[in-house]
């Protein structure tokens, strides 16, 4: 029920059209409608209000608190990407720059001169070590060690 007083209940039979009588009560109406919703534009966007999804918040918040991603030298970012491939075979990149701290371009570079990138299979979108710079054997390599 609304402010006047006035509601509708009941179960759609037939599919019927209401329009408006168009008169001058009725272009008051609109005319008072469309200044009220252009005040109410015109206050928020003059006042500098800006409606920010909660998230765009936090991230905000994130990024001036750690500050802007600088470039390690390269051994070090070597040294930290070799100790988290000990622990695990596989990394997307976000988990690696989550780790290294370092901006995804530079990060992706060196990757590309230690790692090869899945594109297919069980770890898509994965980068994992080149053979020779992995220090663990693979399932098949044990295998023959063992027979």
């Amino acid at each position: 029920m609304d402010a006047d007083g006035i509601s509708l209940e009941g179960m759609v039979v037939h599919r019927a059209e209401c329009r408006p009588v168009v008169n001058d009560n009725y272009m008051k109406l609109k005319k008072m409608e469309t200044n009220h919703f252009k005040q109410k534009a015109f206050c928020s966007s003059s006042a500098g209000v800006q409606f920010t999804h909660q998230a765009a918040l936090e991230h905000d918040k994130k990024k001036k608190s750690e500050g802007k991603m600088v470039r390690a030298e390269r051994q070090v970012v070597l040294d930290m990407c070799f100790s988290a491939f000990e622990k695990h075979q596989y990394y997307n990149i976000k988990d690696l720059v989550d780790i290294t701290k370092q901006p995804v371009t530079y990060l992706k570079e060196i990757m590309r001169d230690i790692g090869t990138y899945n594109s297919k299979g069980a770890h898509k979108s994965t980068w994992e070590l080149k053979p020779e710079y992995r220090h663990y054997q693979s399932a098949e390599e044990e295998e023959m060690q063992t027979a």
